[in-house]
C-alpha cells in the first residue's frame, strides 16, 4: 500500500560516545516514514540532523530507543539485510576511485550479486533504469572525475536507487548545487518517492524549497524532533519557533518566508 510505514523510530536518542560517557544530541524522538512520501529533515547547524541520519543508517548505534524497518527492529538485521532496506547518500563531494558512471552506479547492486560482483541481465537493467531516473544515462561511460559536483551527486543517488531499497536517506544533497539544480533534484526525488513507492528523507537547509515540495517535515530543535505536515507545524507555531528570528516570518497564507 502507498501509505505503508517503511521506517519507524520510537523513543530514539542519538548522540556520540566520548570515552565511557555518552553525549546525547537529541532524545525522545518518535516518527514514521511512509512509502511514497518525501520528508524534509530541518534543523540548524549542530541540531543533530546528520547524527540522526547516521543512526538510522546504522553507521552508529542509538543511545536509546529503537528503529524499525517495515516492523523489524534494526538491531536484529544483518548488514546485508540492511543494505536491502536502506540506501544512503551522505553530505558533500564523495571520494571515489576513477571509474565510469556505469561502474559507480553498478556498485548499488552489490547486496544482490555474488562474491565476484557479477551483474546479471536483471541487474544491468536496474542500473540502466536508475541512471535514466537521475538523468545520467547519456554519460554512462564518462569518468566520475569528468563530472561537475551536481552531476556526481546525481550519480551517487542513481547508485542508491540501484540498491532498490524501500528507504532512501540523503544528507544535504543540494548543498553544492545552483538554485535551478536544487529545484530539479528535489522535484526528481519527489517524483521517485511517488512513482517508485519509496520513503525518501532529505536533510537540507533549503527551507523555502522544501516548504513547496515536502509531504511532511521533521524539525530538529533543542534536542527534540517535531513531526507533521506544513499546515500542522505552521498552525502550532513550530515552524515560526524554528525560524526564531524577529526579522524572518513565515507567511502561512502564502506559504513563503518573508523578511522584515
Amino acid at each position: 500500500m502507498m501509505d505503508s510505514v517503511a521506517l519507524c523510530i520510537r523513543d530514539l536518542a542519538v548522540g556520540y560516545r566520548n570515552g565511557k560517557q555518552s553525549v546525547t544530541v537529541a532524545c525522545g524522538m518518535d516518527a514514521s516514514l511512509k512509502k511514497g512520501e518525501l520528508v524534509a529533515l530541518l534543523g540548524r547547524n549542530g541540531a543533530g540532523k546528520s547524527t540522526l541520519l547516521r543512526t538510522i543508517a546504522a553507521f552508529q548505534k542509538p543511545l536509546a530507543g529503537s528503529i524499525l524497518f517495515e516492523g523489524e527492529d534494526m538491531s536484529t538485521l544483518s548488514m546485508p539485510d540492511l543494505a536491502r532496506r536502506i540506501s544512503v547518500v551522505l553530505t558533500g563531494t564523495t571520494a571515489v576511485a576513477d571509474m565510469s558512471v556505469r561502474e559507480l552506479v553498478s556498485l548499488g547492486r552489490t547486496p544482490y550479486t555474488n562474491m565476484l560482483a557479477t551483474l546479471g541481465s536483471e541487474d544491468k537493467a536496474v542500473v540502466d533504469r536508475s541512471m535514466e531516473m537521475m538523468g545520467v544515462y547519456p554519460f554512462a561511460q564518462r569518468s566520475i572525475f569528468a563530472l561537475s559536483d551536481g552531476e556526481r551527486q546525481k550519480c551517487m543517488i542513481a547508485k542508491s536507487l540501484a540498491q532498490q531499497t524501500p528507504v532512501l536517506l540523503l544528507d544535504e544533497p543540494t548543498a553544492f548545487l545552483d538554485y535551478p539544480s536544487k529545484v530539479h533534484l528535489l522535484r526528481t526525488l519527489k517524483r521517485i518517492a511517488q512513482e517508485e513507492n519509496k520513503a525518501v528523507i532529505v536533510s537540507t537547509h533549503d527551507l523555502e524549497l522544501v516548504l513547496q515540495m515536502a509531504d511532511r517535515l521533521w524539525i530538529m530543535a533543542n534536542g527534540k524532533l517535531s513531526v507533521g505536515t506544513l499546515a500542522e507545524l505552521s498552525a502550532d507555531n513550530t515552524l515560526q519557533s524554528f525560524i526564531d528570528d524577529d526579522n524572518i516570518v513565515y507567511n502561512t497564507k502564502e506559504n513563503r518566508i518573508e523578511f522584515k
